[in-house]
């Protein structure tokens, strides 16, 4: 509703159960031999071992999965801040626990029970089943006590929690003075005194060009640089050289000639009477007889099968469309029906056929005749379809082999491409975060080149499939470290860069002088003001929070009034603001107000939790050993 209140707020994120089902979902080896495999924490001498810290990064993981769905993408989780954020949410859970502790909080068997029996997982028939809570707990080797120790625990934690962030309250009147403010509207003209007009008075001297460079010295550094050679094993590549015969390509066209246009299809209409399963000889042969009979008036009186099939077929989905039922081709209906239809000419009454279902009388009402394309007009794709074929039977060896042969080898990429009959490709000079030639530009690949193993001794990298059946090996030939550039190097670019900075503190001096003038009450001739615009913190666009920020601080007691800032392009922006339309604050609370106080109350929530965290962590003894050193 509110940016600002969307920048600040974050949802409490109160994990009740933070043990409750994740050793369901994740087994028993999450919760066993807890201090077996290296600590990566303590809180005051309770240690956070490595399996719980996993554990979190795999918790972590499932949700972000749940929530994103499709667009899930698991390197969202693979950086450092991430895998912070993880151990710093098990450090706050401790510091809770035992603050939960020291202030005597406790937990009613009643409440824990409640709590338990209303897990569904538990439950059986909508019941909470105790058979099914124990034999779950047992299945993943934990105890009911076990259990309800650790339920117990979190909902302790709980109710800290909730007495912190339930106890704030945001004012009424402040929520109805921030949505009186942000839905206040303002008519404004806008005017801008570009920096382009100045570019070509500025001339920055060589001191001030020598004290950019100086304090900006890291932005001419070139970074870490090579020159590689390499080979591109591609299944896409592979397929255009494999050799396919006419013959073969003629021997497919004819075994799949269902793949090259339409089958006949035929439209029948039928009249049927079902035979139960369970119908006895008897009855069957009654129900073969009255078939006979509609057989019969059939053959007096053709004319008449839709109106019998609308009367007597048992088949209710056709009966209404008088027996109709549309085209199909071979492999639709039971091998009778098709059979009988398939050998019938157009208009051709034919019964009584017998199928699982009963006894049908057929009317065959129109053919529709195969479409199959002619071979040279399918020959070049079925060439391409054999071809694909015979490579994708061989490409997993021979993917094999080529990385076996680049490791083996591993100071030539020559044997490799001789092997494959591959082009040995050069790349220009490219770092770690080069964007081409795309093969290369792959961050398995790039980590690859720049090892030692292949910048110093120039060994073949490995081969990564840096795509989905197109396999990289590369080889450095040239390599630059990183190094700094002069500044008589890249003098022009500076010079580029501080013109600009001049014109626009000129355009910015122009414009604080122009405004002083018109709040004096002076008029300006010369300026060339735009079309009159409405805008509000409500409806803003991208770019005029900066211009909400001005207006708010300006004086609109008497109209029209001025203020200006400098905008992000480097402009002056002069601003008239000829009307404010400000809502009545008398008007009855409405519900964008109530949810903006529940917002508020949310932030001021959230303020207050992560200060009493912050107090709780200046208090205890927390240590963080390096996740790297804790292997």
């Amino acid at each position: 509703m509110f940016d600002f209140v969307d920048q600040k707020k974050t949802i409490v994120q109160v994990v009740l159960f933070i043990a409750l089902l994740p050793f369901l979902f994740w087994g028993l080896e999450s919760y066993q031999g807890m201090g077996g495999a290296g600590e990566v924490a303590s809180v005051d001498g309770e240690e956070i071992s490595r399996q719980e810290y996993e554990q979190a990064l795999r918790n972590q993981q499932e949700n972000l999965r749940n929530m994103l769905g499709d667009n899930y993408d698991a390197s969202l989780l693979d950086n450092p801040q991430m895998r912070t954020a993880a151990l710093e949410n098990l450090i706050q859970q401790k510091l809770l626990r035992h603050e939960a502790g020291r202030v005597g909080l406790a937990v009613l068997n009643s409440r824990l029970t409640a709590e338990i029996q209303n897990i569904s997982l538990f439950h059986e028939d909508d019941k909470f089943s105790y058979e099914r809570y124990r034999e779950l707990l047992q299945r993943q080797g934990m105890s009911p006590a076990m259990f309800e120790a650790r339920m117990a625990s979190d909902l302790m934690r709980q109710q800290l929690l909730e007495g912190i962030t339930a106890s704030t309250i945001a004012s009424k009147t402040a929520a109805k003075r921030i949505a009186a403010l942000s839905e206040t509207k303002y008519e404004i003209n806008r005017v801008a005194i570009s920096p382009e007009q100045y570019i070509n008075q500025a001339e920055p001297d060589e001191a001030a060009v020598q004290t950019y460079y100086d304090s900006h010295r890291q932005d001419f550094t070139l970074p870490e640089r090579v020159r590689v050679e390499y080979v591109v094993l591609s299944l896409d590549e592979l397929t255009e050289q494999e050799q396919v015969s006419d013959d073969e390509i003629r021997k497919y066209f004819d075994e799949h000639q269902d793949e090259f246009g339409q089958a006949e299809e035929r439209r029948a209409s039928h009249i049927l009477l079902t035979v139960p399963a369970e119908a006895t000889e008897e009855q069957k042969a009654s129900i073969r007889a009255k078939a006979e009979q509609i057989l019969e008036q059939v053959k007096q009186d053709p004319d008449k099968f839709s109106e019998l099939a609308r009367e007597l077929s048992e088949d209710p989905g056709s009966a209404k469309m008088d027996g109709d039922l549309g085209f199909f081709a071979r492999g639709l209906m039971v091998k009778a029906f098709e059979d009988a239809v398939f050998e019938m000419q157009p208009d051709e009454i034919r019964g009584l056929v017998e199928t699982p279902f009963g006894f049908h009388i057929i009317r065959l009402t129109a053919i529709k005749n195969a479409d199959v394309a002619s071979f040279d007009e399918v020959k070049e794709g079925i060439r391409q379809t054999l071809q694909r074929q015979k490579m994708a039977e061989r490409f997993g060896e021979m993917s094999e082999d080529f990385s076996n042969i680049v490791y083996e080898q591993s100071d030539t990429l020559q044997p490799v491409a001789q092997m494959f009959n591959l082009p040995i490709q050069q790349s220009d000079w490219i770092n770690r975060n080069s964007k081409e030639p795309s093969v290369i530009a792959n961050e398995r690949m790039l980590q690859a080149i720049f090892s030692d193993s292949a910048v110093r001794d120039h060994f073949n990298t490995e081969a990564i499939e840096v795509k989905p059946d197109i396999f990289v090996s590369a080889r450095v030939l040239e390599h630059r470290p990183a190094s700094a550039q002069s500044v008589g190097l890249v003098k022009d670019q500076i010079v580029e860069i501080l013109k600009k900075q001049l014109a626009a503190e000129a355009a910015e001096e122009e414009g604080k002088q122009k405004l002083a003038r018109l709040q004096a009450g002076e008029s300006d001739e010369t300026l060339e003001w735009g079309e009159p615009v409405e805008i509000s913190y409500i409806q803003k666009k991208g770019g005029d929070e900066e211009v909400l920020h001005a207006l708010f601080q300006t004086d609109v007691a008497k109209l029209p009034a001025y203020t200006g800032i400098r905008t992000g392009k480097g402009d002056f922006d002069l601003i008239r603001i000829n009307q404010v339309k400000i809502p009545s604050t008398d008007e009855e609370e409405s519900s964008q107000q109530t949810l903006l106080v529940n917002q508020l109350q949310q932030v001021r929530g959230q303020e207050e939790l992560n200060a009493y965290l912050a107090g709780l962590r200046q208090r205890a003894e927390v240590k963080i050993k390096p996740v790297e050193e804790s292997d």
